[in-house]
C-alpha cells in the first residue's frame, strides 16, 4: 500500500513537479552554471547503495570550502559534529540558500521514488559514515526505506540533535501506519513554507 500510494502521489503531482523541476534548473543554470544536479551516494533500505538527486546548491569545490572553513571556526566545528549541518554554511551559493530554505532542491528525488529508492515519507537518506551515528539503532534505519520527508523535517530540522534524529527515525520505524505517513505529509508543506530548521 505504501509503494502504490508513492508512485500514485507521484504521478498525480509530476503536471506541477515536472515544469517546476525545469524553471528550478534554469535558475541553477543561470545563477552558478553547470552542473545543475548533485548526486551523491546514500544508503538505502537493507543496505543498498543508490545515487540520490537534488539541485545544485552549493559551490563546486564545497568539500575544500568546508575543511578550510572548520579547521578556522572552532563553533562551527561543533556544530558540524552535531547536526553534520551548518546553519551558516560557507559552501551554500546565495541561490541555493533559496532553494534550501524552501526544500525546492529536494524536487528531483521525485526520480529516486519512482525507482523505488527513496519513499514520499520515511527517515532522510543517509551516507555511509552517517551510519556510525545510529549505533545500535542502525538496524531501524536499514529496515525502512529512506523518505522525502519524515518526523525529523516536521520537528525541526536543524533545530534537532543528530541524536535525537536517530531517536525520531526509530520511533517512525517501531510506530509506523499508513495513516501516520499521511499526518506527516500533511504537516510538510507548513514546517516548509515556515522554514521550521531549515539549513
Amino acid at each position: 500500500m505504501k509503494r502504490a500510494f508513492d508512485l500514485l502521489f507521484c504521478l498525480a503531482s509530476l503536471p506541477l513537479a515536472g515544469p517546476a523541476i525545469l524553471l528550478l534548473s534554469a535558475y541553477v543554470f543561470l545563477s552558478v552554471g553547470f552542473p545543475i544536479f548533485y548526486k551523491q551516494e546514500r544508503i538505502g533500505r537493507g543496505g543498498a547503495k543508490f545515487r540520490l538527486y537534488k539541485l545544485r546548491t552549493m559551490r563546486t569545490d564545497s568539500s575544500q570550502i568546508l575543511s578550510r572553513w572548520l579547521a578556522d571556526h572552532a563553533e562551527d566545528r561543533e556544530e558540524w559534529h552535531k547536526h553534520q549541518k551548518l546553519r551558516n554554511d560557507p559552501r551554500v551559493t546565495a541561490g541555493g540558500r533559496f532553494l534550501r530554505k524552501t526544500s525546492f532542491d529536494e524536487l528531483p528525488q521525485i526520480l529516486n521514488i519512482f525507482r523505488g529508492e527513496m519513499s514520499l515519507v520515511g527517515p532522510r537518506p543517509v551516507t555511509e559514515a552517517e551510519l556510525e551515528k545510529y549505533g545500535e539503532r542502525v538496524g531501524y534505519y536499514m529496515a525502512a526505506v529512506p523518505g522525502l520527508t519524515g518526523l525529523w523535517q516536521i520537528s525541526g530540522r536543524c533545530n534537532v540533535s543528530y541524536d535525537e534524529r536517530v531517536e525520531l527515525d526509530e520511533t517512525y520505524v517501531r510506530t509506523w501506519s499508513f495513516w501516520k505517513d499521511l499526518l506527516i505529509l500533511a504537516r510538510t508543506p507548513r514546517s516548509v513554507f515556515r522554514g521550521d530548521g531549515a539549513c
